[in-house]
């Protein structure tokens, strides 16, 4: 008597189950046809409408809008601040995400907020920032200026609103994978006597390496993208501290809508591939993630 009971309560919520799963399709495909309604509307239509714009008076006008002499400064503009910005970045993460993830410390968690910090602050408030220690009325500008050093209006102002904006990308990312990795093979390792460098290098880096790629990607697409901080520490001047988001701005402002268009297509075409990598690495990390585990050891 008492099993029957049991059986009828185990098969109650099996069938109630049953009929959910039997109105998730519905339910399923209008969240589908929604979010693929909403992404159409809000990105795919605008990236066509990018390289449609850029592309409607000719290849001709495209090549020479992306090879005038501004717009090829611009470009390796942009370029150099990624190359420098993203490696700094790449060296704070792992030290960040290492000590974080690794070791318990006083501070911690106060240590987490600061990461987060150009999460909550608005790009302008960024680089007003930077006007404010390194341009005139900042505090080191008396220094600067005695050793004729230039910060804002110049290469190295952009350069550090870029690394303050993407700083928190890579640690970010990081932090959470460490932790759900733990301490055990660091240990082991430790034990059987490798160094600190060896086993970062041979055990720790081979864990993460999918997650700092990725890291990396987010950092540089935000590095190529960046326009709040950089506009206000680089004066806009003409060939010289124009990124590209800076460029496309004034070629809009002056109605050069074509020129403006075919830089921006060259964005949205880094944006598109980084994308691509992106999905690849995000793809590499879920697998990592998944991998079944025995007595410790990952199959």
């Amino acid at each position: 008597m008492a099993g029957n009971i049991a059986l009828r309560h185990a098969a109650t919520p099996r069938r109630q189950t049953a009929g959910a799963i039997t109105e998730l399709p519905l339910i399923r495909w209008l969240l589908i046809a929604i979010a693929l309604g909403f992404l159409g509307i809000m990105l795919i239509i605008p990236v066509i409408a990018v390289f449609a714009k850029a592309f409607e008076q000719g290849a001709a006008l495209y090549v020479k809008a992306i090879t005038t002499p501004d717009a090829w400064a611009a470009i390796q503009l942009t370029l150099l601040t990624v190359v420098i910005a993203v490696p700094l970045n790449t060296l704070f993460g792992l030290a960040a995400a290492w000590g974080i993830a690794k070791f318990e410390f006083r501070g911690r968690n106060f240590l987490i907020t600061l990461i987060d910090l150009p999460f909550a602050v608005s790009p302008v408030i960024a680089g007003l920032i930077f006007v404010f220690l390194f341009g005139k009325p900042g505090v080191l500008w008396p220094w600067l200026s005695a050793n004729d050093i230039k910060v804002i209006f110049a290469v190295p102002g952009i350069v550090l609103a870029t690394v303050f904006v993407t700083f928190p990308f890579i640690a970010r990312e990081l932090i959470p994978l460490m932790q759900a990795q733990g301490t055990a093979e660091e240990e082991a390792a430790l034990t059987l006597g490798a160094s600190g460098w060896r086993t970062f290098w041979h055990v720790t880096l081979p864990n993460i390496k999918w997650g700092l790629i990725y890291g990396v990607i987010l950092t540089s697409a935000r590095a190529v993208g960046e326009f709040g901080a950089v506009s206000v520490v680089s004066g806009h001047i003409r060939g010289l501290t124009n990124t590209m988001p800076l460029h496309v701005e004034i070629l809009y402002n002056e109605y050069q809508f074509v020129a403006a268009f075919a830089v921006a297509s060259l964005m949205t075409l880094m944006a598109i591939i980084t994308l691509v990598v992106k999905n690849i690495a995000e793809w590499k990390v879920q697998q990592q993630s998944q991998e079944p585990e025995v007595e410790g050891v990952k199959v």
